[in-house]
């Protein structure tokens, strides 16, 4: 009886297991593989341009090796192109002095800035004040130049200068050699200063943001204050991308052409003090790349643009190298 009522009763329905049509497999199969090797060519682009760009500026400054040699022109300190005697070393400390100064100058205000904005400022005052920072970035270069021209540099030249050659006037690196001109390292590196603060303070504002807010609560938590819980918790967590936003910003200052070429003098000789006027790569080029009518004279600009990719990337390698060691370190502490 039971087994005929079990016969009666109707059986659940089988699971449908999902099947594949073959063909559209191996449709999605061939598509993946396209899909991969146009990402694998779109990134050997970018490293085709870049040696690209090397091959044809190595091709271009071969007459000015040949002639000079790599050595005397790298370390060489006089330029001439009517003797035909070309040394990049006034133009590569131009570069960096300038550069540095920018760092020294804008990196504290934009840590300062980006910590005012994501842990202190209201929010109406952080969106009028972010407004600021981009309106910065967009600002052109030669508006920055214009700028330090017209402004910075009577500035520098009227009160800043004298001031320091009177109280610091002792020390090489504020010395007057004569009067003071307002042109120079100092007038580039504070013009660089105001163009990379925007890079700088965005970048490190969205690092601060990515920092979990369990870090701050815990060191409330544990009595510390508002600036302890920012030093102890907050900047420790986002030291890496503040520093990677800081070679951003120096990437920038290194290629700066126009508004450093307006402010900084033009002067291709070597001072110890950042009263003085000076010369810098990207600015050399773009002054004299039009006029230069010898080969030797303008493989000399072509080598003076590989100094600055190798300055480049020599710095950018250093400054991966060392985020790499400090996470490493963080990590392991």
């Amino acid at each position: 009886m039971s087994a005929a009522r079990e016969e009666t009763l109707p059986r659940p329905p089988e699971p449908m297991v999902a099947t594949r049509d073959p063909s559209s497999l191996l449709g999605g199969r061939v598509g993946d593989r396209l899909y991969g090797a146009a990402l694998h060519a779109l990134g050997g682009v970018v490293l085709l341009v870049g040696g690209v760009i090397v091959v044809v500026c190595a091709r271009a400054s071969l007459p000015a090796f040949a002639k000079l040699g790599v050595g005397p022109f790298l370390l060489g300190s006089d330029w001439n192109p009517v003797e035909d005697s070309f040394g990049a070393l006034p133009f590569l400390y131009g570069t960096l002095v300038t550069s540095l100064v920018a760092i020294a100058v804008a990196l504290p205000i934009a840590v300062g800035l980006s910590l005012f904005l994501t842990e202190m400022a209201p929010p109406g005052v952080r969106r009028v004040v972010s407004f600021l920072v981009e309106l910065l970035a967009g600002i052109p270069s030669v508006v920055y130049g214009l700028w330090g021209l017209f402004v910075l540099v009577p500035w520098l030249r009227t009160t800043v200068e004298p001031w320091l050659g009177k109280w610091l006037g002792a020390l090489p690196l504020f010395a007057l050699h004569g009067a003071p001109l307002g042109v120079g390292y100092l007038a580039g590196g504070l013009v660089l200063a105001v163009m990379i603060l925007p890079t700088i303070t965005s970048v490190s504002v969205e690092v601060l943001r990515t920092a979990p807010r369990t870090l701050r609560e815990g060191a409330l938590a544990l009595g510390a204050t508002r600036w302890e819980a920012i030093r102890i918790a907050v900047l420790p967590f986002a030291r890496s991308g503040i520093f990677g936003a800081t070679i951003l910003g120096l990437g920038r200052a290194l290629g700066e052409t126009m508004a450093v070429t307006m402010v900084l003098g033009n002067q291709p000789e070597i001072h110890a003090s950042l009263l003085s006027p000076g010369y810098s790569l990207p600015a050399v080029i773009a002054n004299e790349f039009a006029e230069a009518t010898g080969a030797i004279h303008t493989g000399a600009l072509a080598g003076l643009a590989l100094v600055l990719l190798g300055t480049t990337l020599l710095l950018n390698a250093a400054a991966r190298a060392l985020v790499h060691y400090s996470t490493r370190r963080a990590r392991s502490a």
